[in-house]
């Protein structure tokens, strides 16, 4: 892959975390309105008719997996979209979305440690330093941007506890779509898994009695628009670049992006609502673009001299 291509995917995975930033958002929002299975349910159901109506458009046949492929494929769909799901709007249930975003900026770290731990993914000083400098600039963002997050309610720790079940479900569908990713493509994963997960999690909402016709016809038009976020923009887009950017550069060299959420955050609020930039922001930035740089440096250098 030439440097230009390189860099068509490091843009494409800033463009998705930045998508994931405001997730949580509207993840917050729609907990205080929703029961957490149907408003899982419901972004999900959204997406998977967004991946199948662009396969439709595009004239791309969903393939047909063999039984191991679905069964791999299953089991992406359990971790990456049931569990995540629920452990992330019951969650926000418990802990405000800057608390949220502050457990999720874990995640460079577990998929680095993972992906060389289980795949014996090549991790030398400058990328654990960049993994390091990601971590340490999303804490420094989100601590510097609401610095009463760190005060714990009395339930706070469910929370805490129900978010790093994303965080470990994360790495799961990080690192489990390595062989799927090579042999039925991003597309054809993203899709098999949305709509396998969605399937568990539709059931599981109707045989809870959650999923009725008088909860899904009193949505309001803003939390139409916030199901529509999660669901079209941050589930089916954003997947679909997520595991791209795995097949082309790898599982940590892709994870490392997920660090860009907070100061994602942090510029729309600037930009949108006229919130003050501080100099630990600036500082958490800097350090987050420094990560990203050192983890993704030594591809280039290796490509530079035909490693």
């Amino acid at each position: 892959m030439s440097p230009a291509s390189d860099r068509l995917t490091y843009c494409k995975l800033a463009a998705v975390t930045m998508i994931w930033g405001g997730t949580f958002i509207a993840g917050r929002y729609l907990a205080d309105q929703l029961n957490p299975l149907l408003a899982a349910s419901l972004r999900f159901i959204l997406a998977s008719l967004a991946l199948l109506l662009f396969m439709a458009f595009a004239r791309i046949p969903l393939a047909r997996p063999s039984l191991r492929q679905l069964a791999q494929l299953a089991a992406l769909g359990f971790f990456g979209i049931f569990i995540y799901n629920l452990c992330f709007f019951y969650g926000l249930q418990y802990i405000n979305a800057s608390r949220a975003s502050l457990i999720v900026a874990l995640n460079p770290a577990v998929i680095g440690l993972a992906s060389w731990l289980l795949f014996k993914e090549h991790l030398n000083r400058t990328k654990v330093i960049g993994i390091a400098l990601c971590v340490a600039g999303a804490v420094a963002v989100i601590v510097s941007r609401n610095p009463q997050l760190m005060q714990a309610g009395a339930h706070s720790w469910w929370g805490d506890l129900l978010i790093l079940g994303c965080v470990a479900a994360w790495g799961v569908y990080s690192l489990a779509s390595r062989g799927l990713n090579a042999s039925l493509g991003p597309l054809q994963t993203v899709t098999w898994s949305v709509l396998l997960g969605t399937l568990m999690l539709t059931a599981t909402t109707a045989l809870s009695g959650n999923f009725t016709f008088k909860e899904v016809a009193s949505l309001g038009p803003s939390q139409l628009l916030s199901l529509l976020y999660l669901g079209v923009l941050g589930s089916a887009l954003a997947y679909i670049g997520y595991y791209d950017g795995i097949r082309r550069i790898g599982t940590t060299r892709s994870g490392v992006f997920i660090a860009l959420n907070p100061l994602t955050a942090v510029i729309c609020g600037a930009l949108l609502l006229g919130e003050a930039l501080t100099l630990p922001m600036l500082i958490g930035g800097a350090f987050i673009l420094a990560g990203i740089y050192l983890c993704n440096k030594p591809l280039a250098r290796a490509r530079a001299i035909g490693i």
